[in-house]
């Protein structure tokens, strides 16, 4: 929801880091794998409990998965970077839950698979429309320059960064914010497939 607003605020910021770093030679598919790293690292430390180091480790590999973007525009930006993205995205935001599962099954397991399942059917709905929308040859930059068409909804990146933030300062409310924040992406995909009803029935 909120993506489109905050782009064109941090993208000077990211493209001007993203050119200094391409200049030093790192290309965009090792920032995407730095931020991956950072990504799981942040998931096992949740994990272990050590949710406050996790929230340093999640925030570097979100300022990463910004910064390859940013890096690849210095240079011809390439299918298989953006298809790497987005892979790496996936694993991201399913590690995270996992981590708070791991953490405390009995009182995470079912929440935590709730939230990955809605994770599942926002994610599917999220990428059929971009399959769709390349093959009439759409396009947008709403959202900066990507590989895949991104549609938006209620819940998009921004918000689901910052719900894990929440929940790495609040740990012990994983199992009520999960469900709520489950219910909204499943709110979202629904959104999603009757938007896809409307422009891609004709």
């Amino acid at each position: 929801m909120f993506d489109a607003k905050i782009r064109p605020l941090i993208d000077p910021f990211l493209n001007a880091q993203g050119a200094r770093l391409a200049a030093r030679g790192v290309t965009a598919n090792q920032v995407t794998l730095a931020g991956l790293g950072l990504g799981l690292a942040s998931a096992g430390l949740i994990a272990v409990g050590l949710t406050c180091w996790a929230l340093a480790f999640l925030l570097a590999s979100r300022m990463a998965d910004g910064l390859d973007g940013a890096v690849a525009r210095q240079h011809a930006p390439s299918d298989f970077g953006g298809y790497l993205d987005i892979v790496c995205d996936f694993v991201f935001y399913g590690a995270v839950p996992l981590g708070f599962v791991a953490l405390a099954p009995e009182a995470n397991g079912l929440a935590g698979a709730f939230l990955l399942c809605s994770f599942y059917a926002n994610g599917a709905s999220f990428l059929g429309y971009a399959v769709l929308a390349e093959k009439r040859e759409m396009k947008t930059s709403a959202r900066g320059v990507k590989t895949l068409y991104f549609t938006g909804g209620l819940l998009e990146g921004a918000e689901t960064i910052g719900f894990f933030v929440v929940l790495c300062l609040w740990p012990d409310g994983f199992a009520p914010l999960a469900y709520v924040f489950g219910t909204l992406c499943f709110a979202t995909a629904a959104s999603r497939v009757v938007l896809a009803a409307k422009v891609f029935s004709a």
